[in-house]
């Protein structure tokens, strides 16, 4: 050896073990050891792919719940958008056997019943007491078919008379929900005409001709069929 330089071979097997270093660590690094560690220090290396494909079943699995979350609510809406119209039906082939100008109002008397908390019926039977399904509504005042203010109130429009006398039904008006707040259907009929005491008898009886008050079970029969 010439001034102390070690020889070539030695130098390539440092060489070889700084290397190796490199290949075994990062394998070291994601084992994954099983029960008390082996005199041998037996361990299985869990490679960057498999952890990989681990992370995307996961987040597969979420998005499929996920999904499954979002079927079960179109579902649903579609179940009731059925009934809604079910509903709706049941009013509007009412009227037209009366031939009353109130045909084609009956979605939106459903959908206010529905965002008042009121029975979907109530509304149509009472215009058919007071005026025939708007037949004979007051003729002093403006698209007053539903008997409300005693024929002193002006609406801009049927949809708008529904969505007020409802909205006051449905004890929603501060100004009359001493009335009609928290009531039965028969109650609040009570309020609405005090004169005559046969007047939520006879609403009644109209509201059953119209039909069931739970109309849920058929349509979503006939969905799922």
């Amino acid at each position: 050896m010439v001034g102390g330089a070690k020889p070539h071979f030695m130098e390539n097997k440092k060489l070889i073990r700084i290397v190796e270093s490199f290949v075994v660590l990062p394998i070291m690094a994601t084992s994954l050891s099983f029960g008390s560690i082996p005199d041998n220090m037996q361990t299985i290396a869990v490679s960057p792919q498999i952890l990989l494909a681990q992370k995307e079943n996961i987040e597969a699995g979420g998005l499929f719940s996920l999904n499954k979350e979002e079927d079960e609510k179109a579902k649903l809406e579609a179940e009731l958008d059925l009934i809604r119209q079910a509903k709706a039906d049941a009013i509007d082939s009412y009227f037209a056997k009366r031939k009353a100008p109130l045909e084609g109002m009956g979605m939106k008397m459903v959908l206010e019943a529905e965002k008042n908390d009121l029975d979907w019926r109530l509304i149509p039977a009472i215009s058919i007491i007071e005026s025939t399904g708007g037949k004979f509504a007051c003729k002093r005042v403006t698209y007053s078919f539903l008997g409300w203010g005693s024929c002193k109130i002006n609406f801009e429009s049927n949809e708008k008379a529904i969505e007020i006398v409802a909205w006051n039904l449905g004890g929603n008006n501060p100004n009359t929900d001493q009335y009609y707040a928290g009531k039965t259907t028969t109650e609040i009929l009570k309020k609405y005409n005090s004169f005559i005491s046969t007047y939520a008898q006879k609403v009644i009886k109209i509201m059953n001709t119209i039909g069931d008050e739970d109309l849920s079970i058929d349509p979503i029969h006939s969905l799922q069929g």
